[in-house]
Protein backbone atom coordinates (compact mmCIF):
# COMPACT_ATOMS: atom_id res chain seq x y z
CA UNK A 1 0.00 0.00 0.00
CA UNK A 2 1.38 3.26 -1.02
CA UNK A 3 2.44 5.68 2.16
CA UNK A 4 1.25 9.20 2.82
CA UNK A 5 3.17 11.07 0.72
CA UNK A 6 2.54 8.79 -2.44
CA UNK A 7 -1.29 8.98 -1.56
CA UNK A 8 -1.24 12.85 -1.61
CA UNK A 9 0.95 12.90 -5.00
CA UNK A 10 -1.39 10.81 -6.71
CA UNK A 11 -4.57 12.31 -5.59
CA UNK A 12 -2.79 15.61 -7.43
CA UNK A 13 -2.09 13.85 -10.04
CA UNK A 14 -5.92 12.68 -10.66
CA UNK A 15 -7.14 15.91 -9.88
CA UNK A 16 -4.74 17.40 -13.09
CA UNK A 17 -2.85 19.88 -10.71
CA UNK A 18 0.69 17.94 -11.72
CA UNK A 19 2.00 15.64 -13.83
CA UNK A 20 2.64 12.41 -13.22
CA UNK A 21 6.96 12.07 -13.56
CA UNK A 22 8.46 8.98 -12.60
CA UNK A 23 11.42 10.53 -10.92
CA UNK A 24 9.13 12.90 -8.63
CA UNK A 25 7.58 9.32 -7.55
CA UNK A 26 10.66 7.92 -6.95
CA UNK A 27 11.55 10.74 -4.64
CA UNK A 28 7.83 10.39 -3.17
CA UNK A 29 8.64 6.55 -2.45
CA UNK A 30 11.79 7.31 -0.70
CA UNK A 31 10.24 9.99 1.37
CA UNK A 32 7.72 7.61 2.40
CA UNK A 33 10.05 5.29 3.49
CA UNK A 34 11.59 8.39 6.03
CA UNK A 35 8.07 9.22 6.80
CA UNK A 36 7.73 5.18 8.57
CA UNK A 37 11.14 5.23 9.59
CA UNK A 38 10.30 8.16 11.92
CA UNK A 39 7.33 6.28 13.26
CA UNK A 40 9.66 3.33 14.10
CA UNK A 41 12.48 5.59 15.61
CA UNK A 42 12.14 6.85 18.97
CA UNK A 43 14.15 9.07 21.18
CA UNK A 44 14.85 7.40 25.11
CA UNK A 45 12.21 7.75 27.33
CA UNK A 46 9.66 6.41 24.38
CA UNK A 47 9.47 3.15 26.99
CA UNK A 48 13.23 2.35 25.79
CA UNK A 49 16.21 2.44 28.20
CA UNK A 50 18.15 3.63 24.68
CA UNK A 51 17.23 5.86 22.16
CA UNK A 52 16.95 4.03 18.68
CA UNK A 53 19.02 5.26 15.93
CA UNK A 54 17.52 8.51 13.87
CA UNK A 55 16.28 7.53 10.01
CA UNK A 56 18.90 8.40 7.41
CA UNK A 57 18.96 11.98 6.09
CA UNK A 58 18.09 12.69 2.52
CA UNK A 59 19.75 15.16 0.35
CA UNK A 60 17.33 15.71 -3.11
CA UNK A 61 18.76 17.90 -5.50
CA UNK A 62 17.90 19.08 -9.35
CA UNK A 63 17.29 21.96 -11.56
CA UNK A 64 14.44 24.58 -10.76
CA UNK A 65 10.91 23.78 -11.12
CA UNK A 66 11.65 20.50 -10.55
CA UNK A 67 9.28 19.53 -7.33
CA UNK A 68 11.21 19.64 -5.16
CA UNK A 69 9.80 22.11 -2.40
CA UNK A 70 6.29 20.29 -3.26
CA UNK A 71 7.84 16.76 -2.25
CA UNK A 72 9.20 18.42 0.58
CA UNK A 73 5.77 19.89 1.53
CA UNK A 74 4.48 16.55 1.26
CA UNK A 75 6.63 14.74 3.68
CA UNK A 76 6.86 17.36 6.12
CA UNK A 77 2.79 17.07 6.46
CA UNK A 78 3.06 13.14 6.52
CA UNK A 79 5.90 12.93 9.08
CA UNK A 80 4.15 11.00 12.50
CA UNK A 81 5.49 13.71 14.70
CA UNK A 82 3.81 16.58 16.74
CA UNK A 83 4.12 19.52 15.68
CA UNK A 84 7.26 21.04 17.89
CA UNK A 85 9.61 18.12 16.56
CA UNK A 86 9.51 18.83 13.23
CA UNK A 87 10.02 21.91 11.25
CA UNK A 88 10.39 23.11 7.11
CA UNK A 89 12.50 26.15 6.76
CA UNK A 90 14.52 27.97 3.84
CA UNK A 91 18.34 27.10 4.85
CA UNK A 92 19.21 30.73 4.12
CA UNK A 93 16.45 31.65 7.25
CA UNK A 94 18.04 29.20 9.63
CA UNK A 95 21.70 30.46 8.77
CA UNK A 96 20.48 33.54 9.62
CA UNK A 97 19.31 31.96 13.31
CA UNK A 98 22.60 30.40 13.25
CA UNK A 99 24.94 33.63 13.11
CA UNK A 100 22.33 35.27 15.46
CA UNK A 101 22.73 32.41 18.14
CA UNK A 102 26.49 32.43 17.33
CA UNK A 103 26.92 35.71 18.31
CA UNK A 104 25.00 36.00 20.85
CA UNK A 105 26.53 33.25 22.37
CA UNK A 106 29.93 34.74 21.57
CA UNK A 107 28.72 38.18 23.40
CA UNK A 108 27.93 36.52 26.94
CA UNK A 109 30.03 35.89 30.09
CA UNK A 110 31.12 32.54 30.71
CA UNK A 111 29.07 32.25 33.26
CA UNK A 112 26.10 33.51 31.93
CA UNK A 113 26.13 30.58 29.52
CA UNK A 114 26.82 27.86 31.73
CA UNK A 115 23.41 28.93 32.86
CA UNK A 116 21.69 28.78 29.86
CA UNK A 117 20.58 25.51 29.64
CA UNK A 118 20.02 25.91 26.11
CA UNK A 119 23.69 25.76 25.24
CA UNK A 120 26.25 22.84 25.40
CA UNK A 121 28.42 22.85 27.99
CA UNK A 122 30.83 20.89 27.04
CA UNK A 123 31.50 22.19 23.73
CA UNK A 124 34.15 24.31 25.02
CA UNK A 125 35.41 27.47 23.12
CA UNK A 126 33.56 26.17 19.34
CA UNK A 127 30.28 27.89 19.08
CA UNK A 128 28.73 25.13 16.70
CA UNK A 129 28.03 22.50 18.39
CA UNK A 130 27.39 24.92 21.68
CA UNK A 131 24.52 26.21 19.97
CA UNK A 132 23.40 23.25 17.66
CA UNK A 133 21.20 22.22 21.06
CA UNK A 134 19.96 26.16 20.53
CA UNK A 135 19.04 26.31 17.05
CA UNK A 136 17.43 23.16 16.59
CA UNK A 137 14.93 22.85 20.00
CA UNK A 138 12.85 19.90 20.30
CA UNK A 139 13.04 19.59 16.40
CA UNK A 140 13.57 15.51 15.37
CA UNK A 141 13.24 16.43 11.68
CA UNK A 142 14.64 19.46 10.12
CA UNK A 143 13.61 19.91 6.40
CA UNK A 144 15.72 22.65 4.72
CA UNK A 145 14.65 24.01 1.05
CA UNK A 146 16.94 25.72 -1.19
CA UNK A 147 20.24 24.41 0.28
CA UNK A 148 22.94 26.58 -0.95
CA UNK A 149 26.30 27.87 0.79
CA UNK A 150 27.59 31.31 -0.95
CA UNK A 151 28.59 33.09 2.13
CA UNK A 152 31.82 31.73 3.84
CA UNK A 153 30.95 32.86 7.45
CA UNK A 154 28.37 29.91 6.65
CA UNK A 155 30.77 27.61 4.92
CA UNK A 156 32.76 27.81 8.01
CA UNK A 157 30.51 26.75 10.54
CA UNK A 158 28.02 24.01 8.61
CA UNK A 159 30.53 20.89 8.95
CA UNK A 160 30.51 21.45 13.09
CA UNK A 161 27.18 22.28 13.08
CA UNK A 162 25.64 19.69 11.41
CA UNK A 163 28.15 17.16 13.21
CA UNK A 164 26.19 18.36 16.72
CA UNK A 165 23.09 17.80 15.11
CA UNK A 166 23.23 14.27 13.63
CA UNK A 167 24.46 13.09 17.26
CA UNK A 168 21.34 15.13 18.53
CA UNK A 169 19.45 12.82 16.85
CA UNK A 170 18.27 15.12 14.07
CA UNK A 171 17.01 13.84 10.80
CA UNK A 172 17.36 16.32 7.80
CA UNK A 173 15.82 16.25 4.59
CA UNK A 174 17.03 18.77 2.51
CA UNK A 175 16.65 20.26 -1.15
CA UNK A 176 18.85 22.23 -3.49
CA UNK A 177 19.74 22.79 -7.30
CA UNK A 178 23.01 21.90 -6.68
CA UNK A 179 24.82 18.12 -5.89
CA UNK A 180 26.51 18.16 -2.69
CA UNK A 181 30.03 18.30 -4.52
CA UNK A 182 29.13 22.02 -5.89
CA UNK A 183 28.00 23.60 -3.02
CA UNK A 184 29.98 26.20 -2.22
CA UNK A 185 31.80 25.93 -5.79
CA UNK A 186 34.93 28.34 -6.07
CA UNK A 187 34.45 30.01 -2.84
CA UNK A 188 37.37 30.95 -0.58
CA UNK A 189 38.97 28.70 1.38
CA UNK A 190 36.81 26.01 0.13
CA UNK A 191 39.32 23.22 1.32
CA UNK A 192 37.71 23.97 4.93
CA UNK A 193 34.33 23.29 3.55
CA UNK A 194 35.27 20.23 1.68
CA UNK A 195 34.70 17.87 5.19
CA UNK A 196 30.78 19.02 5.16
CA UNK A 197 30.52 17.59 1.59
CA UNK A 198 32.16 14.57 2.44
CA UNK A 199 29.89 14.37 5.34
CA UNK A 200 26.33 14.73 3.11
CA UNK A 201 27.66 12.13 0.83
CA UNK A 202 28.62 9.53 3.27
CA UNK A 203 25.90 10.36 5.69
CA UNK A 204 22.93 11.34 3.52
CA UNK A 205 21.08 9.24 0.79
CA UNK A 206 21.63 11.20 -2.14
CA UNK A 207 18.84 11.71 -4.69
CA UNK A 208 19.15 13.17 -7.88
CA UNK A 209 15.63 14.63 -9.04
CA UNK A 210 16.56 14.65 -12.59
CA UNK A 211 14.85 15.78 -15.67
CA UNK A 212 14.63 19.11 -17.73
CA UNK A 213 11.15 20.06 -17.57
CA UNK A 214 10.93 23.11 -15.22
CA UNK A 215 6.71 22.89 -13.38
CA UNK A 216 7.00 26.40 -12.25
CA UNK A 217 7.58 27.74 -16.02
CA UNK A 218 5.16 25.18 -17.08
CA UNK A 219 2.59 26.64 -14.94
CA UNK A 220 2.82 30.21 -16.96
CA UNK A 221 3.11 28.95 -19.93
CA UNK A 222 0.60 30.15 -21.89
CA UNK A 223 -1.10 32.13 -19.15
CA UNK A 224 -1.28 36.35 -19.34
CA UNK A 225 0.45 37.41 -16.23
CA UNK A 226 -0.76 41.02 -16.30
CA UNK A 227 -4.03 41.35 -15.70
CA UNK A 228 -5.79 45.33 -16.16
CA UNK A 229 -8.04 46.41 -15.36
CA UNK A 230 -9.40 45.39 -12.06
CA UNK A 231 -11.74 43.61 -12.31
CA UNK A 232 -14.06 40.53 -10.79
CA UNK A 233 -12.24 38.59 -13.64
CA UNK A 234 -9.07 40.17 -12.89
CA UNK A 235 -9.28 39.10 -9.20
CA UNK A 236 -10.50 35.27 -10.74
CA UNK A 237 -7.45 35.24 -12.53
CA UNK A 238 -5.13 36.30 -10.20
CA UNK A 239 -6.72 33.14 -7.59
CA UNK A 240 -6.36 30.80 -10.49
CA UNK A 241 -2.67 31.18 -11.07
CA UNK A 242 -1.54 31.35 -7.10
CA UNK A 243 -3.77 27.69 -7.17
CA UNK A 244 -1.94 26.41 -10.04
CA UNK A 245 1.53 27.97 -8.92
CA UNK A 246 1.07 26.03 -5.17
CA UNK A 247 -1.10 23.00 -6.08
CA UNK A 248 -0.03 20.75 -3.37
CA UNK A 249 2.54 22.64 -1.53
CA UNK A 250 1.35 24.38 1.98
CA UNK A 251 0.65 27.90 2.22
CA UNK A 252 2.14 29.57 5.26
CA UNK A 253 3.59 32.89 6.36
CA UNK A 254 7.38 33.34 6.09
CA UNK A 255 9.91 35.16 7.98
CA UNK A 256 13.12 36.63 6.59
CA UNK A 257 15.40 38.28 9.04
CA UNK A 258 17.19 41.55 6.77
CA UNK A 259 19.56 43.64 8.50
CA UNK A 260 18.72 42.96 11.74
CA UNK A 261 14.88 43.26 11.63
CA UNK A 262 11.94 41.04 10.73
CA UNK A 263 10.38 41.29 7.47
CA UNK A 264 7.45 39.01 7.25
CA UNK A 265 5.42 37.55 3.62
CA UNK A 266 2.11 36.53 4.65
CA UNK A 267 1.31 34.28 1.97
CA UNK A 268 4.21 32.22 0.52
CA UNK A 269 4.49 28.62 -0.56
CA UNK A 270 6.49 26.56 -2.69
CA UNK A 271 9.21 29.33 -3.89
CA UNK A 272 6.24 31.76 -4.54
CA UNK A 273 4.93 34.81 -2.38
CA UNK A 274 1.71 36.84 -2.91
CA UNK A 275 1.63 40.41 -1.61
CA UNK A 276 -1.18 43.25 -2.04
CA UNK A 277 0.64 46.29 -3.57
CA UNK A 278 -0.02 48.31 -0.06
CA UNK A 279 1.96 45.39 1.43
CA UNK A 280 5.06 46.04 -1.12
CA UNK A 281 4.54 50.06 -1.96
CA UNK A 282 2.88 51.53 1.37
CA UNK A 283 4.69 50.08 4.51
CA UNK A 284 8.29 51.30 4.99
CA UNK A 285 10.53 49.32 2.83
CA UNK A 286 14.00 49.42 1.56
CA UNK A 287 16.06 48.02 -1.03
CA UNK A 288 17.54 45.95 1.42
CA UNK A 289 13.86 44.28 2.04
CA UNK A 290 13.09 43.85 -2.04
CA UNK A 291 16.94 42.18 -2.67
CA UNK A 292 15.66 39.73 0.59
CA UNK A 293 12.66 38.54 -1.18
CA UNK A 294 14.05 38.35 -4.45
CA UNK A 295 16.79 36.35 -3.70
CA UNK A 296 14.11 33.81 -1.24
CA UNK A 297 11.61 33.52 -4.10
CA UNK A 298 11.44 32.92 -7.16
CA UNK A 299 7.70 34.00 -8.20
CA UNK A 300 5.80 36.74 -7.20
CA UNK A 301 1.66 37.84 -7.18
CA UNK A 302 1.11 41.69 -7.09
CA UNK A 303 -2.42 42.39 -6.16
CA UNK A 304 -4.31 45.75 -7.30
CA UNK A 305 -1.16 48.13 -8.47
CA UNK A 306 -3.41 51.16 -8.68
CA UNK A 307 -2.76 54.08 -10.62
CA UNK A 308 -0.68 56.53 -9.01
CA UNK A 309 -0.06 60.49 -9.22
CA UNK A 310 2.08 62.85 -7.40
CA UNK A 311 0.69 62.49 -4.18
CA UNK A 312 2.11 58.49 -4.18
CA UNK A 313 5.49 59.55 -5.40
CA UNK A 314 7.27 57.30 -2.32
CA UNK A 315 4.73 54.18 -3.02
CA UNK A 316 5.69 54.65 -6.43
CA UNK A 317 9.62 54.64 -6.00
CA UNK A 318 9.04 51.85 -3.62
CA UNK A 319 7.11 49.73 -6.44
CA UNK A 320 10.25 50.74 -8.93
CA UNK A 321 12.93 49.48 -6.21
CA UNK A 322 10.92 46.38 -6.00
CA UNK A 323 10.65 45.64 -9.59
CA UNK A 324 14.28 46.45 -10.23
CA UNK A 325 15.46 44.15 -7.73
CA UNK A 326 12.72 40.99 -8.74
CA UNK A 327 13.87 41.96 -12.70
CA UNK A 328 17.61 41.63 -11.80
CA UNK A 329 17.22 37.93 -10.53
CA UNK A 330 15.45 36.77 -12.61
CA UNK A 331 12.14 36.35 -10.94
CA UNK A 332 8.42 35.91 -12.42
CA UNK A 333 5.76 38.12 -11.67
CA UNK A 334 2.34 38.03 -12.03
CA UNK A 335 0.43 40.73 -11.32
CA UNK A 336 -3.37 42.76 -11.32
CA UNK A 337 -3.41 46.97 -11.94
CA UNK A 338 -5.50 49.41 -12.10
CA UNK A 339 -4.09 49.88 -15.90
CA UNK A 340 -1.07 48.71 -18.59
CA UNK A 341 2.52 49.52 -17.23
CA UNK A 342 2.88 52.76 -19.19
CA UNK A 343 -0.34 54.14 -17.57
CA UNK A 344 0.35 53.69 -14.29
CA UNK A 345 2.60 56.94 -13.27
CA UNK A 346 2.35 59.45 -15.43
CA UNK A 347 2.99 62.61 -12.96
CA UNK A 348 4.82 62.85 -10.18
CA UNK A 349 8.47 63.12 -9.19
CA UNK A 350 10.33 59.88 -10.67
CA UNK A 351 7.38 59.75 -13.71
CA UNK A 352 10.73 59.49 -16.25
CA UNK A 353 12.84 57.00 -14.34
CA UNK A 354 9.36 54.65 -13.91
CA UNK A 355 9.49 54.64 -17.41
CA UNK A 356 11.90 51.85 -17.19
CA UNK A 357 9.71 50.49 -14.81
CA UNK A 358 6.97 50.02 -17.35
CA UNK A 359 9.38 48.69 -20.03
CA UNK A 360 10.85 45.91 -17.51
CA UNK A 361 6.97 45.09 -16.61
CA UNK A 362 6.18 44.55 -20.17
CA UNK A 363 9.42 42.30 -20.61
CA UNK A 364 8.72 40.09 -17.70
CA UNK A 365 5.57 38.86 -19.49
CA UNK A 366 7.72 37.44 -22.52
CA UNK A 367 8.46 33.95 -23.10
CA UNK A 368 12.43 34.78 -23.47
CA UNK A 369 12.35 36.98 -19.65
CA UNK A 370 10.36 33.77 -18.18
CA UNK A 371 13.14 31.30 -19.70
CA UNK A 372 15.91 32.48 -17.20
CA UNK A 373 17.06 31.18 -14.13
CA UNK A 374 16.54 32.59 -11.12
CA UNK A 375 19.25 34.27 -9.75
CA UNK A 376 20.20 34.77 -6.00
CA UNK A 377 22.52 37.29 -4.87
CA UNK A 378 24.92 36.08 -1.71
CA UNK A 379 24.07 39.24 0.04
CA UNK A 380 20.34 39.54 -0.60
CA UNK A 381 19.69 38.62 3.14
CA UNK A 382 22.60 39.20 4.98
CA UNK A 383 23.06 37.21 8.30
CA UNK A 384 23.74 38.45 11.39
CA UNK A 385 27.45 39.55 12.50
CA UNK A 386 28.93 36.38 13.16
CA UNK A 387 32.40 37.04 14.41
Amino acid sequence: MAGPVRQKYDALAAAGELQPDPAQIAVADRLDALAADLTEARPRGFFRRKASPPPQSLYIFGGVGRGKSLLMDMVFEAAPLPLEEKRRVHFHAFMQEVHAEAHRWRTMEPKDRARDGRYDKTAGDDPAPAIAGAVTGDARLLCFDEMQVTDIADAMILGRLFEAMLKRGVTFVATSNRPPRDLYKDGLNRQLFEPFIDMIETRFDVLELGGDLDYRRRCLEGRDAYYAPLTDAARAQMDAAWAQLTAGGRVAAETLLVQGRELVANRTALGAARFHFDELAAAELGPGDYLALAGRFHTFLVDEIPVMGPEKRNEAKRFVTFIDAIYEAHCNLVASAAAEPGALYRLGTGAFEFERTASRLAEMQTPAYRAQDHRISAGAASPAAAE
